[in-house]
């Protein structure tokens, strides 16, 4: 499935979950819907019901609304001819905070669904195990070894790498967070503390762990050389496929550093382990190719064996509760995340958007369709956790206005109601217009 077809079924989905969730509640309340419309710009389909209810889809499927009336004579140039009670202004507060909390209602009820099916169906994925650490990181000073899978976080029980991030991103800033497991082939529990206090998560990273100093055991790329590229460098100082690199300018051998050290186009030394099993040190000096230096050597790769695995499968019961915590500590992740970035924790440029998203919908919808639920389902608890920002337009945003009634016992005018919408349209079109960038730069 292409990027931008597996893109586009996500956004249509999720944009109709939620509105259809502020449309059952409207039509539970009484309220008369004029318009159901998923994206905007040009109509491309239209059709009314018996209720004179217009359902619509357009052409930038990037959003979408349910109108309903609030008592105007005219709408859309169409005569309304309704009893006034079918009006939204004439509901109850506790009715109309009903309808504007149904949509994110919808999303996360829509996700448990999902994760649910995707639980009974059976998701492959890897146990959380170290395959490498980096020196000098946080866990490197932790001494968190290779082949060691972790269990628990925090006292939080972990199954894949997913909750393993989620629950270390859950503690940014603690000074001592316990990490529980044991060497994969032993069942030896040992317990190890890291300092997150410095941790800056780093979103052009591949994971936010290898920011942490942990790659997982998925491929681990090996200190043997598997081809020496002719005429480079690596060829001209003698280097030859089977040579091991056991450092990089006196440093324990990481294919991630080595990469690092090349970029700076200073001359690296390499200390070489021949197949013969002979050492010696090799000065080697980076060639200029494009934009980008290299020295033109290619690393080995060993894959991973069947006890690396897992698949997250229950019964039809057990997937139910295991459906909700799931959404839950993920709605409880994302508010951190957001509390992380206004106070600072956490950088501004670990926000993405459309872009990332196309990129997660294609790359899970070309390994399996339980792959791209799992992502349509942590896209849905993300939509209706953004939805409850107390801004307008959002659903939060109304929110507050009808908490502000309820406050001042009468509507807030409509002078402050403008103000407060221009401002936070801005503010929504800011933030989208950062994520894009920020999703451009780290294409």
């Amino acid at each position: 499935m292409s990027s931008i077809i597996s893109f586009f079924i996500l956004i249509c989905v999720l944009v109709f979950v939620h509105e259809y969730g502020h449309f059952w509640a409207a039509r539970r309340c009484g309220v008369k819907v004029i318009r159901f419309s998923i994206g905007f710009g040009k109509v491309l389909f239209r059709k009314k019901d018996k209720h004179g209810t217009e359902f619509a889809f357009s052409l930038i499927p990037l959003g979408g609304y349910v109108q309903m009336w609030n008592g105007e004579s005219e709408v859309n140039e169409q005569k309304i001819d309704a009893p006034i009670l079918q009006s939204l202004s004439k509901k109850s507060p506790l009715q109309r905070v009903f309808i504007i909390s149904a949509g994110p209602i919808a999303n996360f009820i829509f996700a448990v669904i999902t994760y649910w099916a995707v639980f009974i169906s059976g998701i492959p994925t890897l146990k959380p195990v170290v395959g490498q650490v980096i020196p000098n990181s946080i866990a490197a000073q932790a001494n968190l070894p290779v082949e060691f899978e972790i269990k628990q976080v925090a006292g939080k029980n972990v199954l894949d790498w997913e909750e393993v991030s989620l629950a270390l991103i859950d503690n940014l800033g603690a000074e001592r967070v316990e990490v529980v497991g044991s060497n994969i082939d032993e069942d030896h529990p040992q317990r190890f503390y890291l300092n997150l206090t410095d941790w800056k998560v780093d979103s052009t990273k591949e994971s936010p762990l290898i920011s942490l100093g942990i790659r997982p055991k998925n491929t681990v790329i090996k200190s043997e050389i598997a081809q020496v590229l002719p005429h480079s460098p690596a060829e001209k100082a003698g280097l030859k496929a089977q040579d091991k690199i056991l450092t990089v300018n006196h440093q324990p051998f990481d294919w991630q550093n080595l990469v690092k050290t090349v970029q700076t186009g200073q001359p690296i030394t390499l200390e070489i382990e021949s197949s013969n099993q002979q050492k010696q040190a090799v000065e080697i000096m980076p060639e200029k190719q494009k934009d980008r230096y290299v020295i033109g050597i290619t690393p080995t790769y060993e894959g991973i064996g069947e006890k690396y695995q897992t698949v997250l499968e229950y019964d039809m019961l057990t997937a139910i509760g295991k459906s909700v915590d799931k959404v839950g500590s993920l709605i409880y992740s994302i508010f951190q995340f957001i509390g992380n970035l206004i106070t600072g924790e956490l950088s501004l440029n670990n926000m993405s958007g459309p872009v990332s998203m196309a990129k997660g919908a294609a790359a899970t919808a070309a390994i399996g369709w339980v792959y791209y639920l799992s992502f349509m389902a942590l896209i849905s608890v993300n939509l209706g956790v953004m939805n409850l920002f107390p801004i307008l337009p959002l659903d939060g945003g109304q929110l507050l206005l009808l908490a502000l009634e309820a406050i001042k016992r009468k509507p807030v005018s409509e002078k402050f109601q403008l103000r407060f919408q221009q401002l936070g349209m801005l503010f929504v079109l800011s933030l989208m217009a950062f994520a894009f960038i920020n999703d451009v730069i780290h294409f």
